[in-house]
């Protein structure tokens, strides 16, 4: 009888757990009622599975542990629907994600549920080890659960591009059909009628990387890319299918490694357009550090 109050608690924490990390946010994925389904159910069978670990211990079946290791293996193939899922989808959008943040994407929706495995495992364990009533057991568990849950998640939050590069707003200007800001060439606007639209509507931001670590992060084509659909998502974009000249563009200054956005937004808002800029998430296979070589160290 223990071991089902225990199974039930730990597979409820960890359910529980995986709906908390199932937020919906700025980029509306996954929003839509199936992919909820779908991804709840996969939680409350990791959920189910870390439960379960502890009973198989305790009685010795040391056959049915590796069966749930094995079984937790495949959430792998998590990551390979989302993908699949996300670049079906990209085609429907006006800024793409572009394939680093894809892989990203699918990465967390993975690991998510590896995060559920975790919960329910702990709580297992201080259900099985609390030795005070059902009430207590009951308030031991939730503890747990909640401080687990709590510290897997913010040690699954990584930095923003605020926390690796200064964001400031910067002039745009056209050398004839140029469009520039500072030294840097972004592109050739041949219309008269969309350089009007620049001048009237268009922002600019330069990124400047705080080190040579962030330096390299942004250099990352990815990022580049990452950071001009997520703030197009963010604050909205002032264009139209077919419309090539609005597009949101990200560029770098080979020189002081510096990144240049231009865009034509929804709204004229200098504020949130830098506060889009600098909550864009930095991706985890954009994430350089030179400084932690030999050579890196060299050339700092």
């Amino acid at each position: 009888m223990s071991h089902i109050f225990n199974l039930v608690t730990a597979t409820t924490a960890g359910f529980l757990a995986r709906l908390y990390m199932l937020r919906r946010d700025y980029r509306q994925y996954p929003s839509y009622p199936q992919g909820w389904a779908i991804h709840l159910f996969v939680g409350f069978i990791g959920a189910a599975i870390g439960a379960v670990i502890v009973p198989a211990v305790i009685e010795k079946e040391y056959a049915a542990v590796s069966f749930l290791i094995l079984a937790a293996s495949q959430f792998r193939e998590v990551r390979s629907v989302e993908r699949d899922t996300l670049e079906a989808m990209e085609s429907t959008e006006l800024v793409k994600r572009g394939t680093a943040y894809i892989e990203g994407i699918a990465r967390v929706f993975e690991a998510r549920n590896y995060l559920a495995i975790w919960v329910s495992l702990a709580v297992a364990v201080a259900a099985r080890l609390w030795p005070g009533g059902v009430f207590g057991n009951l308030a031991v568990c939730s503890l747990v659960g909640l401080a687990m849950a709590a510290l897997l998640s913010r040690l699954m939050h990584g930095d923003r591009v605020g926390d690796i590069a200064e964001v400031e707003l910067a002039e745009l200007q056209f050398d004839q059909a140029l469009l520039k800001v500072e030294d840097t060439v972004l592109m050739n606007v041949g219309l008269e009628t969309a350089r009007a639209v620049y001048r009237e509507r268009g922002l600019a931001a330069k990124i400047i990387p705080k080190g040579p670590n962030a330096k390299a992060t942004l250099a990352n084509l990815g990022q580049m890319q990452a950071i001009a659909h997520d703030v197009s998502a963010m604050i909205g974009v002032y264009m139209d299918v077919g419309e090539q000249e609005f597009i949101p563009l990200v560029r770098r200054n080979p020189s002081s490694g510096c990144l240049y956005l231009v865009m034509v937004p929804s709204e004229d808002d200098p504020d949130a357009f830098l506060t889009a800029i600098r909550r864009v998430p930095v991706l985890e296979g954009a994430v350089r550090k030179p400084l932690t070589s030999v050579a890196g160290k060299m050339l700092d």
